[in-house]
């Protein structure tokens, strides 16, 4: 059986390591991302899902990655220094990280495991693949790229419903 959810932690953009057990009873949006793909504008959108819902216990989860078409090129200073002055992003971001092959991120193996994609891939097809998982760690649904930030609030919402938000 796989490993639950709280056991996996990964360096955030600034080196030091964070925990997801941190984020026990929070609900959780993991997401792939990267600064230069047609997708980059979701930045907005997951920010606002963070700024709206982070009071009732939504966390946004960004982990950069490089593995499709070279679209996060840039060093830890260099996707922080972006995300900030293009998105203001506020919510936590990773450093970054392999999602595929034999060096994929133990996190995404879990994830993509635990919420495969069409007709049961396991493989992440592309930036932006967002997974969402409830307050008490299981992984409930995996999203393609092409689905907006905005398309899971109705996700969101009947999740936090179900949390009472810890402090």
């Amino acid at each position: 059986m796989n490993p639950p959810l709280y056991t996996f932690s990964a360096p955030l953009l600034d080196g030091s390591e964070q925990s997801l057990a941190d984020y026990r009873g929070k609900v959780l949006l993991i997401v792939n991302v990267a600064s230069q793909c047609g997708f980059t504008p979701q930045y907005a959108g997951l920010e606002q899902l963070w700024r709206d819902y982070r009071a009732r216990g939504l966390v946004v989860l960004g982990f950069p990655c490089n593995q499709f078409g070279a679209q996060e090129p840039g060093d830890a200073a260099a996707i922080g220094q972006f995300c900030h002055t293009t998105y203001n992003v506020t919510f936590p971001l990773f450093a970054r990280i392999e999602v595929n092959g034999a060096n994929a991120h133990p996190l995404y193996r879990y994830l993509k495991h635990a919420a495969p994609g069409l007709l049961g891939s396991e493989a992440i097809k592309w930036n932006f693949t967002k997974f969402l998982a409830d307050s008490e760690g299981r992984v409930l649904r995996r999203y393609a790229s092409a689905t907006k930030p905005e398309e899971l609030r109705a996700d969101i919402e009947r999740l936090l419903q179900s949390t009472t938000p810890s402090t």
